[in-house]
């Protein structure tokens, strides 16, 4: 479980993230993680996208090169909407309590958590563990049982980690991608 959750965080950073900064954003990747170095250093250590929001700001406004106006609304908004990282975590863990429990699932159940977890992301509030809350609605989606959370609750923390620290950097392409697309001179 952990594995495919940390598996699948990674294929959406290096190929959607990356993919996205690099060929729309045309914003080198590793440039990224070396100016946004300590918002994702903070994300990872807080489990907070909002407590991390000072510090992506000032990485994107003063390291990266974005302006004001866009970082004033893009972060903010990623951090309160774009839970992509727990929409992932919670499509994941939903699958793996059927199957703890031994449930078959059909594609439309599937599909009912796949909606369900990206809908109940965007209401997850950017503190740690927000997303345990919010798996109560995925769960119920597709009637599983609720105590499967508490399979979930040893590995919570460390993936919490990381699935925070994909929604910052999610947060923080976002930015670099609108003010690139707006036509604003980055710093390289």
């Amino acid at each position: 479980y952990v594995l495919t959750v940390l598996i699948a965080i990674g294929i959406h950073l290096v190929v959607t993230l990356m993919g996205t900064l690099f060929f729309i954003g045309r914003y080198s990747p590793i440039t990224f993680f070396t100016k946004m170095f300590p918002a994702i250093a903070t994300a990872f250590s807080t489990d907070s996208s909002i407590g991390t929001l000072p510090v992506t700001m000032d990485c994107l406004e003063k390291n990266v090169g974005v302006s004001r106006k866009i970082t004033g609304f893009i972060a903010p908004l990623g951090a309160t909407v774009n839970m992509d990282g727990t929409a992932l975590y919670e499509a994941v863990a939903a699958v793996f309590i059927a199957q703890v429990v031994g449930v078959d699932m059909t594609i439309t159940e599937q599909l009912i958590i796949m909606l369900t977890a990206i809908l109940a992301s965007v209401g997850a509030a950017g503190i740690p563990s927000a997303g345990l809350v919010t798996m109560v609605i995925v769960l119920k989606s597709v009637n599983l049982p609720l105590e499967g959370i508490g399979i979930l609750l040893a590995v919570d923390r460390i993936l919490d980690m990381f699935r925070t620290t994909i929604n910052v950097i999610s947060d923080s392409c976002g930015a670099i991608v609108i003010a690139s697309i707006e036509g604003e001179r980055l710093k390289e």
